[in-house]
């Protein structure tokens, strides 16, 4: 509308690209350029402030930094990359006028930069190309852009989104330029093109308060802090404001405190108004997708649209003998109880609900990486707990099941290429797409049921020789594809509890890979292996030599252990079968069977036979 105020002083920008194609190292480039923060030395991805984003070198939460550039306020928010965050890019989306859609170099568009931009034009947002890592050996900046350019025309882009400016960028060396032959060594084309090309944002004061809550953070001290853009009105300390809910139900707080961004921290302020991103804190009960508005006219704004859960797992206080002698201070189902409702208040792609059992919660996500977060984080905290194996969330509609199914990428050796393809054949996988890349690797493209992909990472990673690349994202739900194959190897179990013995582990490494090593704590049920034979069996991996005076050339041979398996959330998760479980706390994770005696196990066999686990949403 011709009429419509802006903010000239202000821009809103989000930065979206693929799983580790270079958002956080822009951001840093940015920031060095305009002095917004003083870096130490050696410090980077100054963004990824959570020590699991560090040790996994991926965005998981979304961060918002804000800086100056020729007297105009540029607001940016860095976004999650990985497909089982997606609800963050979406709910981000909503605050700004323009995206930095980045893409690699060397790469070229992966399936989330497809899935971001898609998800941004819907919006009908105008990004801004920024062709990444233009340092990287073999770069191919022209070519990316072309292939960029007809993902764009793929996803219907109209012309005047396809009329979309390309900047050729560095954030490692900060440094950015318009044309490749021109040689330059700061980030100012990139500032200038956002300057142009993003559009200041719809702003007018003297209309009734509004803002959309995007994002939501706990402080101890003040509570509750919601974050958002302020679309219309202004507001100040003290104020009175209406809470309007979901279901158009209004309440009211008062507000106590508001936040800006200066750089990477948030200070104080006494007032703000349209057009600024700010938290403000004093309104309880608030949630995401919900309108913060003026106390005399509260109308509320579109809602956010959350996408739904697709796989679920039980999670319970840790059961098994060791309890508690593992360093864990939060060890009762109340402590697990009260951690999850905390995660639900502030991660809205978290949904919980109780179960018959009254101890165990059924926690439900977008991913299993999703998921493995939470229960990575509650480990650092001190929590002991117990999760069972994920299950898909599947859908009745209209009488017919459909289950989620995900667009599945790997790029490979040509050498591996066989093995790959008839292992995801056995899943039931689907092939749409496949390439030779200029590197001499092959890029496939599959659709693939979500519960076919349990376990696949590992097994894949074991086929490439740990040199294949693997993506995938949400497509869609589809008609519910039959019972799939389990897994193919059986377990080891322990007999007894005590420690392992170097011994016994010497006598079980030729049935299978271990998962212990000599000295380490055992007890009855828990798991300490693979058995290759196909079935699960009962060992005494404490089993000490018989002691004799009797010495002859072949008893006395030297043990020579194979090196065992470091155990990792994401392979225990992928690796458990519906009767077991995964031990957490803060210093081990263990696999365990849910009954752990022998007796115990053959009376639920012979109860219960095995049968598939799924959630269920009727609709």
């Amino acid at each position: 509308m011709t009429n419509q105020k802006r903010r000239k002083d202000i821009r809103n920008i989000a930065i979206i690209a693929h799983v580790d194609h270079g958002k956080t190292t822009l951001v840093d480039a940015l920031l060095r350029e305009t002095m917004a923060y003083t870096f130490k030395d050696g410090e980077s991805t100054i963004m990824d402030s959570n020590p699991i984003e560090r040790e996994r070198g991926i965005t998981i939460f979304s961060k918002n930094a804000s800086f100056r550039y020729k007297d105009v306020q540029i607001n940016i928010v860095d976004t999650p990359g990985h497909a089982d965050f997606g609800s963050e890019v979406e709910r981000i989306l909503k605050m700004v006028e323009g995206v930095l859609l980045l893409v690699d170099a060397f790469e070229g568009p992966m399936p989330q930069t497809k899935f971001v931009l898609k998800k941004s034009l819907e919006l009908h947002l105008k990004p801004i190309l920024v062709v990444n890592k233009i340092d990287r050996p073999n770069a191919r900046p022209h070519e990316v852009a072309d292939m960029t350019f007809d993902m764009f025309c793929e996803l219907n882009a109209t012309d005047e989104q396809l009329d979309f400016p390309i900047v050729y960028a560095s954030g490692k060396e900060c440094r950015a330029t318009l044309d490749m032959d021109v040689e330059n060594h700061d980030m100012k084309p990139l500032l200038e093109t956002i300057l142009r090309r993003v559009l200041p944002p719809v702003a007018d004061p003297d209309q009734p308060f509004q803002m959309l809550i995007t994002m939501l953070d706990y402080d101890n001290y003040v509570g509750r802090i919601a974050t958002g853009r302020i679309f219309h009105g202004k507001i100040k300390m003290g104020d009175i404001m209406a809470l309007v809910k979901r279901d158009g139900s209004v309440e009211r707080g008062k507000v106590t405190k508001i936040l800006k961004y200066q750089g990477l921290k948030r200070v104080e302020a006494e007032s703000a108004e349209a057009g600024e991103i700010i938290s403000i804190a004093g309104i309880e009960n608030v949630k995401v997708g919900e309108t913060l508005a003026s106390n005399d006219d509260p109308k509320p704004l579109p809602t956010i649209k959350i996408d739904e859960p697709t796989i679920s797992m039980n999670f319970c206080h840790n059961t098994s003998p060791l309890s508690g002698k593992d360093g864990g201070r939060f060890l009762t189902s109340r402590h697990i109880r009260e951690r999850l409702e905390h995660e639900v208040m502030m991660n809205v792609g978290i949904k919980v609900e109780e179960t018959e059992e009254g101890e165990r919660f059924k926690v439900s996500g977008r991913g299993e990486l999703h998921l493995s977060i939470l229960i990575e984080t509650m480990r650092r905290e001190g929590h002991e707990l117990e999760v069972s194996r994920p299950h898909v969330i599947l859908k009745e509609i209209e009488g017919e099941t459909l289950e989620p199914v995900e667009e599945l990428t790997v790029e490979i050796d040509p050498a591996y290429q066989g093995v790959v393809m008839e292992s995801l054949g056995n899943r039931q996988a689907e092939m749409k797409h496949m390439q030779s890349t200029n590197i001499g690797t092959v890029r496939m493209e599959f659709l693939i049921t979500t519960r076919a992909l349990f376990g696949f990472r590992s097994e894949f990673l074991m086929m490439t020789r740990g040199n294949g690349l693997m993506y995938q994202t949400f497509f869609e739900y589809q008609k519910f594809k039959g019972e799939l194959p389990c897994r193919a190897k059986g377990v080891m179990v322990s007999q007894t509890g005590g420690n392992a013995v170097a011994h016994a582990l010497w006598g079980l490494q030729d049935r299978g890979e271990i998962f212990i090593k000599p000295g380490d704590a055992l007890y009855e049920g828990m798991i300490v292996g693979v058995n290759n034979k196909g079935r699960d069996l009962v060992v005494n991996a404490a089993r000490e030599k018989k002691q004799t005076n009797m010495r002859a050339s072949g008893s006395d041979e030297a043990i020579q252990l194979i090196a065992p398996r470091e155990m990792t959330l994401e392979f225990a998760l992928e690796f458990i079968e519906d009767d077991e479980l995964v031990e957490i706390t803060p210093k081990n994770i263990r696999l365990r069977k849910q009954a752990l005696t022998e007796n115990e196990r053959k009376k639920i066999r012979v109860a219960r036979p095995t049968t598939l686990n799924y959630g269920h949403n009727k609709k």
